[in-house]
């Protein structure tokens, strides 16, 4: 849509409670956020769906920043996540996510999540589609 303002930050990371916690290095940043119960499944653990939103916007603000000297729109094409252990509910979970090669309009990423224990819960790989903003 032309002329619309990007929100920043968008509401997928206000509602999931996303903080960017490092952002320093191009290509690669850390976030955290709180399993809060509004995101548990019927078993009393935090649905898959927001672990993958969680990895998702990691993933897609390290492309952003991977682009030095542009101003990008990132649209995911595909993803994968695998999740590795069962996430409970008040745990604080910390996503690094990190682009792993790119081209002028395609980037590859990785994300892997832990919890405050230091298990790692889930990691993920997209493919990223990129465009220039005007």
């Amino acid at each position: 849509m032309a002329g619309k303002s990007l929100q920043v930050p968008p509401n997928s990371d206000l509602t999931l409670g996303m903080v960017c916690i490092d952002k320093t290095t191009p290509g690669i940043t850390t976030w955290r956020m709180t399993a809060h119960e509004r995101f548990e499944n019927p078993a009393g653990i935090m649905q898959g769906g927001f672990l993958a939103a969680f990895c998702d916007s990691a993933m897609g603000a390290s492309v952003v920043t991977s682009v030095q000297g542009r101003s990008v729109s990132v649209a995911n094409a595909e993803m994968k996540i695998t999740l590795l252990a069962s996430v409970s509910t008040g745990s604080i979970l910390t996503v690094c996510a990190a682009v792993t090669s790119g081209s002028f309009r395609v980037a590859f990423a990785e994300a892997s999540v832990t919890d405050d224990r230091g298990r790692e819960v889930a990691r993920a790989t997209s493919t990223y589609i990129l465009r220039e903003r005007k």
